[in-house]
């Protein structure tokens, strides 16, 4: 499973030209589902991302958690992820999850998030989505719950 999360200001998420979900300060979590995963690894990366220190504390350190800030948690699946650019021009996908058990997993890791936090809004799985966000820092960060990178 991977994860990219952004700090963000605010974020929201539209479909057909409705904005559907949206937050305020906090993080926006893309994720992506592997043909590997398991529910431990939503287990596993809820609660790395949810405790990262990513949130500067009273010296100006990044060193508070979305919890200890009570932001909001915007989650957007993205399958994409799994795009494998190392060969030709066009990504392939061949390791990403096939989407019944990308569901059932990214509803599992919103669910994990959501034992932490209530502030927790997601977009729609396997929709065209379109994400609108204010970038915070910049502050983004590459996760993978097999620690690839």
């Amino acid at each position: 499973m991977r994860a990219v999360v952004q700090r963000v200001l605010e974020a929201s998420v539209s479909i057909r030209e409705k904005t559907t979900s949206q937050i305020g300060k906090g993080i926006l979590i893309f994720l992506g589902v592997g043909q590997e995963d398991t529910l431990d690894d939503a287990h596993t990366l809820a609660e790395k991302v949810v405790n990262l220190r990513i949130f500067p504390d009273a010296d100006d350190k990044m060193n508070l958690s979305i919890l200890d800030v009570e932001g909001g948690v915007l989650v957007i699946s993205q399958f994409t992820l799994f795009g494998d650019c190392r060969k030709g021009r066009r990504p392939s996908y061949t390791s990403a999850a096939p989407p019944e058990q990308a569901k059932t997993l990214y509803e599992a890791f919103v669910e994990e998030v959501r034992h932490y936090t209530a502030s927790i809004k997601t977009g729609q799985f396997q929709e065209m989505m379109q994400v609108h966000l204010i970038n915070d820092g910049p502050v983004t960060l590459l996760i993978d719950s097999r620690k690839i990178f």
